[in-house]
């Protein structure tokens, strides 16, 4: 991601700096547009990536110095801080966290319409950066990107993976797969799978609820929850004790970075879980799991959407992607609904 700055021409002279970034932030008066001060933007992509002003200088082949200059004209044409310089290191500010994928996206985006034009030597077929979460990735995705692969195998895909609600920050990906709730935004959203949960453990514990109700169940047993960043340590536990009206006081038990780590333990005898019965259908289907109450499955308010900016559908890889998997949902939710035999 960080090596773009150094492809091309290198960034002018240290002493042609300030006349450039100067030049570059004048408008353009017949069309309307403001010029960007691209050069400013490049050294910022640069140090913002590598975190570094001495790596980002070595990349674009110019004094430390010419570079601290146009990431500080940068923020003053900002009127921000982008970096914080503190004694153990570098860190982006939340201005700047929220700049450098939009830079490195239009630059990247730049530079493959450019390569396409000049009909450069190489693979014609881009990378597509694809993010998906964790558990999402382990229980549907790899499967998904396989067809896809079979379907389409001239098109590279490089996927990454992390936890969390909405879009990752400071990745730079064309299109993702996120774990969200309902809102509306400038990204185009296309909704795949809303999560329903209901308990779920293995056989030995279930047997366990044999004359017991729900809450004494569940308070009998260790709870298993999933972290979700910047949500209560009990979101699920709490979204379902909610709508079956009882009071839990569900700030106990283990926590696991993804679903399918709380599901592997589960499966163990480590506990109780909260599980989507269509997402983990292969465990329930072959005893591993069961739900010793399925009657209190309950909507979280979540589910996973397909996110991609409106500004990177011109793109054919991100749009023959897109459609691909909306109309494999579509197929899937079909079946779904159709009736039995």
């Amino acid at each position: 991601m960080g090596n773009k700055g150094s492809k091309g021409s290198a960034l002018p002279p240290a002493d042609a700096a300030g006349t450039l970034a100067a030049a570059e932030c004048t408008g353009d008066p017949k069309s309307g547009r403001v010029w960007l001060p691209l050069n400013a933007l490049r050294a910022f992509e640069a140090v913002g990536a590598r975190l570094s002003f001495t790596g980002a200088a070595a990349a674009l082949h110019i004094s430390q110095s010419a570079l601290s200059r146009h990431v500080g004209r940068l923020e003053d044409y900002l009127g921000c801080r982008l970096l914080e310089r503190r004694a153990q290191g570098m860190s982006l500010t939340a201005a700047g966290a929220a700049l450098l994928p939009v830079v490195t996206g239009s630059f990247d985006r730049m530079e493959e319409t450019l390569k396409m034009l000049r009909r450069e030597p190489g693979p014609s077929g881009r990378i597509l950066k694809v993010h998906m979460p964790p558990t999402f990735l382990h229980v549907a995705g790899l499967s998904l990107i396989a067809e896809f692969r079979r379907a389409f195998p001239d098109v590279p895909i490089d996927i990454s993976s992390s936890n969390g609600i909405g879009l990752p920050a400071g990745r730079s990906v064309d299109i993702a797969v996120v774990f969200d709730r309902p809102h509306v935004g400038d990204a185009i959203r296309d909704p795949l799978w809303m999560i329903n949960q209901t308990p779920a453990c293995a056989p030995q514990i279930a047997a366990r609820a044999q004359g017991l109700g729900l809450y004494d169940f569940l308070r009998t047993n260790e709870l298993l929850h999933v972290k979700l960043e910047g949500e209560p340590f009990d979101v699920f536990w709490s979204i379902h004790a909610r709508h079956c009206g009882i009071d839990l006081g569900a700030t106990r038990g283990l926590a696991f970075e993804t679903e399918a780590l709380a599901v592997q333990h589960a499966i163990a005898g480590g506990g109780v879980t909260l599980v989507d019965p269509d997402m983990f259908a292969a465990e329930l289907a072959d005893g591993r799991l069961v739900t010793p109450f399925p009657e209190t499955t309950s909507p979280t308010g979540f589910g996973y959407y397909l996110t991609v900016h409106p500004d990177d559908m011109v793109d054919p890889a991100v749009a023959l992607f897109r459609s691909w998997v909306v109309r494999h949902y579509a197929t899937v939710d079909a079946e779904y609904d159709a009736p039995g035999d």
